[in-house]
């Protein structure tokens, strides 16, 4: 029996489903359906149709502002999937050991999923008095250091459509709570390269973040330091902590395959 070449099962529809999601990529942030048409060499109807079907699923999102199409937070998931199975945790966790080697603190690495920050691995430190481990939790992005590392970096729709989701809870007295205060920090953030999370989660408790970025230049994830604020006092930020968190979000992202 002679075997068929894989070619010849091949599904037009789905490969044109791909065709279409694969028109998202570098700058190109939205398409139309009259763009997508001339794109695909697909009439507006058959591109509508795939449109509809992906949007249904999640992998595609129109933008009621202006009608456009991008990609959903189907394709964001798909992309994290591959980046923990494949990436992130394997490259992190020799990185998260060096930091606690350091400076004996906990450290984390994290992604953004859902509007909240899930902790995927710890390195622990050997001090009696540390945090709790997260590995696992979700969290709420805008007081916590990993998920304001991600915020800052997102652009204004992007922001404002994940704050209007968040129900902005002032769990501590150093929480920010309100949008132009949230907002006011990640700009902040955005220019010295790195997140604090002052008490404003838990009592008691301060954090470091940096972003991580991958080949395609974009956010996957954040590496964090975590401990007592009697331990991470500003001091040792500023002369110890921050320094290590930059180099190693620096170090992450070229493994990870963003140009140095």
């Amino acid at each position: 029996m002679v075997k068929k070449d894989k070619s010849e099962y091949i599904i037009q529809a789905v490969s044109h489903a791909l065709d279409l999601l694969e028109q998202f990529h570098d700058d190109i942030d939205e398409l139309g359906v009259t763009e997508l048409s001339k794109r695909l060499k697909l009439h507006k109807n058959n591109v509508f149709r795939l449109l509809a079907t992906l949007e249904s699923r999640g992998y595609i999102e129109q933008n009621r502002a202006t009608e456009n199409y991008r990609l959903g937070l189907k394709a964001l998931e798909l992309g994290q999937t591959f980046i923990k199975q494949m990436g992130l945790l394997r490259q992190s966790r020799p990185i998260l050991e060096r930091i606690v080697e350091e400076c004996n603190e906990t450290a984390y690495v994290a992604i953004f999923k859902e509007n909240h920050i899930v902790y995927l691995d710890v390195v622990e430190t050997s001090l009696t008095v540390r945090v709790v481990s997260r590995v696992g939790s979700r969290l709420p992005a805008y007081c916590t250091a990993s998920g304001k590392a991600h915020l800052a970096f997102m652009s204004e729709e992007e922001l404002d459509a994940t704050l209007e989701t968040q129900d902005l809870v002032q769990h501590t007295p150093t929480t920010l709570a309100t949008v132009a205060m949230i907002k006011a920090e990640l700009e902040l953030i955005r220019q010295q390269g790195y997140a604090v999370d002052n008490e404003e989660l838990d009592p008691g408790v301060r954090c470091i973040a940096a972003p991580i970025r991958d080949y395609t230049r974009r956010i996957v994830g954040a590496v964090s330091i975590s401990g007592p604020s009697m331990r991470l006092d500003d001091a040792r930020l500023e002369n110890t902590l921050i320094p290590l968190i930059l180099r190693a979000g620096e170090e992450l992202s070229t493994r990870l395959g963003y140009p140095a």
